[in-house]
């Protein structure tokens, strides 16, 4: 666990990988023990950090005393340093540990602790405090190594400094900051920039689709406007045509008007007969007959 590290990814890497690991034939569970480098088999403390076991890689590290479980010799199993000598790497398959590379000798439980030998019976398999497989904690352990670059390449690694850190079980100061490197290396600024470009084409193509959508709608409007102010008026004048037959317009012929006498004295009244004759309304008798 890499102290000073957000509190999420100590989370991460203490409480989810740590495991008892209990034999199946007694019931007793691996504890390391704290004052040498023997494996004894105690009842099982899920409190305890010396009985929390957890895979790294093909190494299985005690928590408590962060050493390694080991091979010394043909036979003798103890821990010792992740980085030492000794042959720290298992192999995991139905519930069977055996060193790494051999086929022949297990990891089995006897009254003394543990030992290598070629039985596999319930003595030789190993289970976790829900009686799973051991070899299935390894199968998760390995899923969740593909989150540890993102861990590395978290922006807040870079509040801590690599002096304060605890570094995990095989991997020194220099492994550590090479990891740094590795994942810290890739510059994301030419793909901000053409993300950000892209975004501003678009805008721009947005912008000018909206401009000609909105000419073309105006000028629909205006056309449909004029066609309906005209096509009412244009459909009165043919229904009228189609109702109402055009006469031809002929200008009224004047009257053969007779000319008036020209012995008619003024303020004398005619009348015109239908015969054509012409006679004073009144006959005007002279003075001295009166």
């Amino acid at each position: 666990v890499l102290q000073g590290w957000p509190h999420s990814y100590v989370v991460f890497f203490a409480d989810t990988e740590a495991f008892l690991i209990k034999n199946a034939k007694f019931n007793l569970c691996l504890q390391a023990s704290p004052i040498n480098r023997n494996v004894l088999l105690e009842n099982c403390n899920p409190e305890s950090d010396f009985q929390d076991w957890s895979w790294q890689g093909d190494s299985l590290v005690n928590h408590g005393t962060q050493s390694c479980l080991s091979v010394l010799g043909a036979d003798r199993v103890q821990t010792s340093l992740c980085t030492s000598t000794a042959y720290t790497s298992w192999d995991c398959s139905n519930s069977l540990l055996s060193p790494l590379g051999t086929s022949q000798s297990y990891l089995v439980a006897n009254r003394k602790g543990v030992a290598l030998s070629d039985v596999r019976g319930l003595k030789a398999q190993w289970q976790d405090a829900a009686d799973r497989s051991v070899c299935e904690e390894k199968t998760a352990k390995a899923g969740h190594d593909r989150y540890f670059p993102a861990a590395l390449t978290s922006p807040r690694v870079h509040e801590h400094t690599a002096g304060n850190a605890t570094l995990p079980p095989g991997m020194d100061q220099q492994q550590l900051e090479e990891l740094l490197w590795f994942f810290r290396r890739e510059d994301p600024s030419t793909w901000n920039y053409s993300v950000l470009a892209l975004s501003l084409a678009t805008f721009i193509l947005g912008l000018v689709l909206l401009t000609i959508n909105i000419v073309r709608n105006r000028k629909r409007k205006i056309l449909m406007s004029r066609n309906g102010g005209q096509t009412p008026l244009q459909a009165e004048v043919d229904a009228k045509k189609a109702l109402i037959p055009v006469q031809e317009y002929r200008p009224a012929e004047p009257q053969n008007q007779e000319p008036v006498p020209q012995d008619q004295r003024p303020g004398e009244v005619v009348v015109q007969w239908k015969d054509g004759t012409v006679t004073s309304l009144y006959t005007d008798s002279s003075e001295e007959a009166i």
